[in-house]
């Protein structure tokens, strides 16, 4: 089991970030982004797209993905997290063991600053309180007017 990191300096070919795609779009839970949204977070955390950047994290063996996880940089650490954790996906077949808590810990380790994570009702895995135990706590509800 390797963990692999992409960034802007780490690039991901066109045809390795639409495998990363399509398995978060596969095997995300509760409500589902679309490929374009998961497409674009990748995008913006390897400076494809113009930002701040951010960084993939691959846990694989074997050729085979076991968990995917998709940070986005703020640039505003005085007043929000550093780092946005917009995906943790996990493949259906490998939750509830070491896996999930190794990518987490390797992710947590990689990134410098605070770390971010939205969790709703309709987005349950992974859960509120495996987070709770690695040290994530609610600060605030968070209310959108979507336009």
């Amino acid at each position: 089991m390797v963990i692999k990191t992409y960034d802007a300096y780490t690039r991901l070919s066109t045809m390795e970030a639409n495998r990363f795609a399509n398995f978060l779009f596969e095997h995300q839970e509760g409500k589902k982004a679309t490929k374009k949204a998961i497409r674009k977070a990748i995008q913006y955390s390897t400076k494809d797209i113009p930002g701040l950047g951010g960084y993939v994290f691959a846990m694989e063996e074997k050729d085979e993905i076991l968990g995917l996880a998709v940070v986005n940089k703020t640039g505003m650490g005085d007043y929000i997290p550093e780092n946005f954790l917009v995906f943790f996906v996990i493949h259906g077949e490998h939750r509830g063991g070491d896996i999930e808590k190794k990518l987490l810990d390797y992710t947590l380790q990689y990134c410098k600053g605070d770390v971010a994570i939205h969790i709703t009702d309709e987005n349950q895995y992974p859960n509120k309180k495996f987070f709770e135990e690695k040290g994530f706590n609610a600060t605030h509800l968070e209310m959108r007017l979507n336009r």
